[in-house]
C-alpha cells in the first residue's frame, strides 16, 4: 500500500466558469493560488488576516475572504473573481458605476468592493443605502469616506434593474414589446 501525501490534495476548481485541475497545498490559502497559480491578481492580499476585504471573491454565491478560505475547502464550488465580472468585453454595470462615480480611488480595495456589491446586488437587486453600507463593511478604503462607493453601487442596482426591464420589454426577438396601435 502506497503512502498517502497529507501535504497536497488534487481538485477542480471552477474560478469565472473555467474548470481547472490543481494539486493544491493543504495549508495553501484561496487567495495565494487564486494569484500565484491562476494568476488572477486582481485579487489583492491587503492584511491576510480577514480584516480588509481586499481578497474578497465570490464563491457559492456568496462574499468570501479568501485569504480565510483554504484552497481545498473551495474545490468544486464556483468562485468568481474580479476578472470574471466583465463579459464579452463589456464592463460589468457595478464596473461602469464605479468609474463614472469616482469610486475606484487608488483602485486597490475595488476589487473586493466590486464582489462584495455583486454578491449583495445577487441576493438583494433593490437595497437601500444603509444595506449597502452594511453590505460593503468589511471592505476598507483608505481614500474615500465611502460617499461615491455607495453611489456607485445604488446607480449599478438601477442600472441592472433597468436592464433586465429593458430586455423584457424588447421580447425575445430584440424588437420593441408594446400595445397593439401604439407608435413606436
Amino acid at each position: 500500500m502506497g503512502a498517502v501525501d497529507l501535504e497536497y490534495l488534487d481538485g477542480e476548481f471552477l474560478v469565472n466558469g473555467e474548470r481547472r485541475r490543481l494539486r493544491v497545498g493543504t495549508s495553501e490559502s484561496l487567495l495565494q493560488v487564486l494569484r500565484d497559480r491562476l494568476g488572477l491578481t486582481g485579487t489583492k492580499e491587503g492584511c491576510a488576516a480577514g480584516d480588509c476585504g481586499a481578497c474578497t471573491v465570490i464563491m457559492d454565491g456568496r462574499a468570501v475572504l479568501s485569504c480565510l478560505v483554504m484552497a481545498f475547502q473551495a474545490a468544486g464550488r464556483p468562485i468568481t473573481t474580479v476578472e470574471g465580472l466583465a463579459e464579452g468585453g463589456k464592463l460589468h454595470p457595478l464596473q461602469e458605476a464605479f468609474v463614472e462615480h469616482g469610486a475606484v480611488q487608488c483602485g486597490y480595495c475595488t476589487p473586493g468592493m466590486l464582489l462584495s456589491a455583486k454578491a449583495l446586488l445577487d441576493a438583494d437587486p433593490k437595497p437601500d443605502r444603509e444595506t449597502i453600507r452594511e453590505a460593503l463593511a468589511g471592505n476598507l478604503c483608505r481614500c474615500t469616506g465611502y460617499h461615491k462607493i455607495v453611489d456607485a453601487v445604488e446607480d449599478a442596482a438601477k442600472r441592472m434593474a433597468e436592464g433586465v426591464a429593458g430586455a423584457a420589454a424588447r421580447g425575445a426577438d430584440g424588437l420593441q414589446v408594446g400595445k397593439a396601435g401604439e407608435g413606436r
